[in-house]
């Protein structure tokens, strides 16, 4: 009996011992994620070779490259997101993303007192203060903080001067005369001589003398400037001006603003919405406070070549800080890849 039910135990054992192991699911392969490290490696390089190659024509191609690439780069991100994650998650972070850089840009605003934190130099109009690709932060302030001479103008000088702005933009240029012909020139040739000259926006129409009741007189003079490949030259350049009686002169030290031109600016129609300049003087019309800027790298005032005097309230604030090379992806973003005139001279000062 005992050997019996020993005999039957057994048999259920045996019946039950196939059902007691599992059969192994199929373990799916996991997807092989696509390196993107060579790329990004490949972006600094066409980034660091833009720079380097400057004032070159292959300087062109190189920010091309590095604009390419970095589409790609955002291209392949967001769909390597979207495959690991799922595409809703993905468009979820960079609306997170966005949402971090749109605070943290707001914040800058709020603790800077300035609506444009931050801006890039698209130009060497500021040699050697500021490189072109420079990152530069501002900050807001008032009238009363800006580093430059204040002068005192009446509201009637002030608009006579902004009515008649072709006979206030004199510019100083070399000039050469051989009987009824002759030439103008930035530098000094051998037998030149310095004189002021009317900007018309297409060619130089000389002037004997400025006109009697300009607001703002130039003193021309000699400024030596050193090339990219060592020489030195002179070139004319405005030495100072002469306001109701007070002749201010260039100075370093005063505050580097960045203001947004007007569509009757000059500038504004080369395509440059926002000028990074130091400021030379301040005129103070009424309570109203206007600023004369001038470009560190350049022979003359911003006035002297037909762009009008930017009131207070369209200054973005001054520079407080700079950090190079950064913004060169703004300028490659925006499509800016020419360098532009003056970047191979420098004026020693």
């Amino acid at each position: 009996m005992l050997a019996k039910s020993a005999e039957i135990m057994a048999a259920k054992r045996q019946t039950r011992r196939p059902n007691q192991h599992k059969v192994a699911k199929p373990v799916r392969p996991k997807r092989q994620q696509i390196a993107t490290w060579p790329l990004y490696l490949l972006l600094i390089a066409f980034l660091a070779l833009y720079i380097l190659s400057q004032g070159s024509a292959i300087s062109i191609i190189f920010g091309a490259l590095a604009f390419f690439m970095l589409i790609i780069l955002l291209v392949m991100e967001f769909v390597i997101s979207g495959k690991e994650e799922g595409f809703r998650k993905s468009m979820v972070e960079i609306v997170v993303a966005i949402a971090i850089i749109a605070a943290l840009w707001i914040s800058l605003r709020f603790i800077l007192n300035t609506n444009d934190p931050i801006d890039v130099v698209p130009s060497c109009s500021m040699l050697p203060a500021l490189q072109r690709g420079d990152l530069i932060v501002l900050q807001g302030i008032s009238p009363s903080e800006i580093k430059a001479p204040v002068i005192n103008v009446s509201k009637a000088a002030f608009d006579s001067m902004t009515n008649n702005i072709r006979n206030e933009s004199l510019v100083c240029l070399y000039y050469t005369r051989n009987g009824n012909s002759g030439s103008v020139s930035q530098f000094e040739r051998p037998g030149s001589n310095l004189g002021l000259f009317r900007f018309t926006g297409n060619s130089y129409e000389q002037v004997s003398s400025q006109p009697s009741g300009s607001l703002v007189r130039y003193q021309c003079g000699a400024q030596p400037v050193r090339f990219s490949n060592g020489t030195v030259t002179n070139e004319a350049y405005t030495k100072s001006i002469t306001i109701n009686g007070t002749t201010v002169n260039e100075n370093l030290n005063n505050s580097i603003v960045v203001y947004r031109t007007i569509p009757q600016d000059y500038f504004y129609s080369l395509g440059d919405a926002f000028i990074v300049h130091r400021a030379y003087a301040m005129l103070n019309v009424s309570g109203d406070y206007y600023v004369l800027t001038k470009g560190d790298n350049n022979p003359a005032l911003d006035m002297q070549y037909l762009n009008y005097p930017p009131s207070f309230s369209y200054l973005s604030g001054v520079s407080i800080l700079s950090i190079p090379y950064l913004g060169y992806l703004k300028i490659i973003i925006s499509g800016q890849l020419l360098q532009p005139s003056g970047c191979n001279s420098t004026v020693v000062h």
